[in-house]
């Protein structure tokens, strides 16, 4: 991995877990699978510490660890590609209360937040959120949420957690040093029947609580054991590739009402959802859909014919960015959706913005030249796109220093003589995507720096206002008076309520630009990774 991945894999470990998990997750980064003894000793922490650390990267799936058959030992494998999944964690929640709603984006957030969790706890723990969220005397049933669960769980949004085999063993045979952990795909999805009653609850006030601990102690001293859940031992997750599905998704339709209208990319809308249900998730390739088919399975919102979809879907597979195949003429004309890991038409108008913001509008008129021709010679370039002859050479050789081009010598003689030899330009697209996602990488991990330097400089700002504000809640609930809130608000100054303003203003656009950059880098990782599939 090279050095940008890396500086930001650290910052997010560190964001998101603290020091301590940070340093072992670095070191497994960099040195690959390690065994335990081996990471306490790079490390320099102790072993429960290490331990701990694992346990937590085990968790949230950031780790995972093999077994080494000829000696039995365990070795701890860092997930680079999952840890900077975390930076998309934003977009998978907001995603999620689009599609259901705020129990859907509190399901996705409490997976997010534990790595993995049971069916009824997590439920729980919603209805109890959206509880504190409601008026008093009101309360979230639990049966609201749990349908909200299996409908994330039915449409793949999330997953069942691999658990180790319940395979009988001899009390004599020694114990494996790592459980094998398995899921067979039918069950990855299936939600067990729980009957799951009651309400969320309101949390209590400190004396409440403290006694509730009490009594729990107390339970505990007696002998009592406290109800085992029914679904215990069955752990959900999110799914993270069912994401980037929809993701992409969204991305091609995009791709097509921009370049067409919002007919069309309607139709293949429509052609997504269907080949969602025709076709595996891990099929190479998707199901050809009849144009009757489409026809049928149109909103009922959008009254156009069947002759008006049939030149829809023409132009659609006509088009040189190849939104949609034709593969038949059986049923009406048999056409193939877009190839859900291959958002190229997307790609383009990540790498125009750079080339514009860096060289200047006239190099990206040479760069959607060459895009469109393949290859041309640099006369061609000139004549082409109606530049001058020593500007039009300065471009280009800026652009081949960068790699953004590159260029093809094809000889008319065996010598390779260049007076007799044709010198093409043409877009090197794989090497341009993996330039550009290392500038995200390296952006993204600026802008993180960014945002604790900005913490950083104003703590004793933000503690101050955080201690005023608990203050002020516990003075509302035990009822005071307006007068008495008023003074306690003036703790706090003009002057350091505008800093904290201009805080506020400036971390908010910090995480704006943040979830922007993933978003190219979303487009750029699936272009790179489904590029070299086909390779």
């Amino acid at each position: 991995m090279t050095q940008a991945e890396l500086r930001l894999c650290s910052l997010l470990l560190q964001e998101h877990f603290g020091e301590i998990v940070e340093k072992v997750g670095t070191s497994l980064l960099r040195t690959g699978p390690r065994p335990l003894r081996l990471l306490v000793g790079d490390t320099g922490l102790l072993s429960d510490q290490v331990k701990k650390a694992l346990c937590v990267l085990i968790q949230h799936n950031l780790v995972r660890y093999d077994v080494l058959q000829p000696r039995g030992c365990v070795e701890y494998e860092a997930r680079s590609e999952r840890i900077l999944r975390i930076l998309r964690y934003p977009r998978y929640i907001y995603t999620a209360k689009t599609l259901y709603g705020d129990p859907g984006e509190l399901l996705v957030e409490e997976l997010l937040l534990h790595g993995h969790l049971p069916m009824s706890c997590a439920v729980a723990r919603v209805a109890d959120r959206l509880t504190e969220t409601m008026e008093d005397g009101k309360a979230m049933d639990y049966s609201e949420v749990s349908s909200t669960f299996v409908r994330l769980a039915d449409t793949h949004f999330i997953q069942r957690c691999p658990a180790a085999p319940e395979s009988p063993q001899s009390p004599k045979a020694p114990a494996p040093p790592a459980p094998a952990l398995a899921i067979a795909e039918k069950d990855m999805y299936t939600v067990p029947r729980l009957s799951l009653f009651g309400k969320g609850k309101r949390r209590h006030s400190c004396s409440e609580e403290e006694e509730g601990e009490q009594k729990v102690k107390r339970q505990k001293q007696e002998g009592g054991r406290s109800e085992t859940p029914p679904d215990d031992g069955i752990y959900w997750q999110v799914n993270l590739e069912r994401f980037h599905q929809h993701f992409r998704d969204q991305a091609l339709v995009s791709a097509v009402a921009s370049r067409m209208d919002q007919t069309s990319s309607e139709v293949v809308r429509t052609m997504l959802r269907m080949s969602e249900v025709t076709t595996a998730s891990g099929a190479s390739h998707t199901q050809p859909l009849s144009s009757n088919e489409i026809f049928r399975s149109l909103p009922a919102g959008y009254n156009i014919g069947k002759q008006v979809l049939d030149q829809y879907l023409a132009l659609l597979a006509d088009d040189p960015l190849e939104f949609v195949g034709k593969s038949g003429d059986s049923g009406g004309g048999t056409y193939t959706p877009p190839e859900l890991p291959s958002p190229s038409p997307c790609l383009h108008p990540s790498l125009i913005p750079l080339l514009l913001h860096r060289f200047g509008s006239r190099c990206a008129r040479i760069f959607r030249l060459l895009l469109r021709k393949k290859h041309l010679e640099q006369k061609q370039v000139e004549d082409f796109a109606m530049i001058p002859a020593k500007e039009a050479k300065d471009m280009l050789y800026r652009m081949l220093s960068e790699n953004l081009v590159s260029l093809q010598e094809i000889p008319k003689t065996p010598d390779h003589a260049p007076s007799r030899t044709f010198y093409l330009y043409t877009v090197n697209v794989m090497a341009a995507a993996r330039m550009l996602l290392h500038r995200c990488y390296k952006s993204v991990a600026n802008l993180m720096e960014r945002r604790q330097h900005e913490m950083q400089e104003n703590k004793r700002l933000l503690e101050k206002s955080q201690r005023v504000e608990a203050i002020l809640a516990s003075m509302q609930a035990t009822g005071a008076e307006a007068a008495q809130l008023h003074e306690v608000e003036e703790m706090i100054t003009g002057p350091e309520r505008q800093q904290l303003e201009t805080l506020k203003r400036n971390v908010n656009k910090i995480d704006a630009s943040e979830n922007q950059v993933d978003e190219t880098i979303f487009v750029l990782e699936s272009f790179i990774e489904s590029t070299t599939k086909r390779l």
